[in-house]
């Protein structure tokens, strides 16, 4: 009888632990919060990039006319718009002329309409002194032929922006003076 006093005391053992409470949980770690790193330091001052440049410009003209179209006006207002921008750009205006006519003739012709826009342009508000004026009359024709196309793409004012005043061949506004 031995044996059953051993083996009833082992499952009262037995039934005892398989009651007892788990052991409590650990208490939850403490969240330390580390310190925020600090901002960086701030960006410095990005400078705005400058003004688009001026693009050079042509505008045309009618048959022995140096009178602005309403075309012409507005392509010179867009070109106004761009050289407001930069100050610090001066503009040549080229007047050119298509090959009919005798070169005198031409080179006044061409010297009218380069007058023309550049009036035009200072009525809106460019000061005069930033725009040289020169003729180049028939001699740099921008298309060859002999027909009405290529005439037509010669009768015209080039609008070049300059570092500074510059001189070119032809009649020139400051030798005029």
């Amino acid at each position: 009888m031995r044996t059953i006093p051993v083996v009833s005391g082992c499952l009262l053992a037995i039934v005892a632990c398989s009651h007892a409470q788990p052991p409590p949980a650990p208490p939850p770690a403490k969240i330390v919060a580390a310190e925020p790193p600090p901002p960086p330091p701030p960006a410095p001052p990005v400078a705005p990039p400058p003004p688009a440049e001026i693009a050079p410009s042509s505008v045309y003209f009618d048959y022995d006319a140096s009178t602005l179209s309403s075309e012409t006006r507005s392509a010179l207002q867009s070109f106004f718009d761009q050289a407001q921008k930069r100050s610090d750009q001066d503009i040549r205006i080229e007047g050119n002329c298509d090959e009919r006519g005798t070169r005198e003739y031409n080179m006044a012709l061409g010297q009218r309409r380069a007058e023309a826009a550049k009036k035009y342009l200072q009525d809106l508000g460019l000061d005069g002194s930033r725009v040289t004026t020169i003729s180049n009359g028939k001699e740099r024709p921008r298309v060859t032929g002999h027909d009405e196309e290529a005439w037509k793409q010669n009768r015209r004012d080039d609008l070049i922006p300059t570092a500074g005043k510059v001189a070119a061949s032809g009649i020139d506004d400051q030798a005029s003076r």
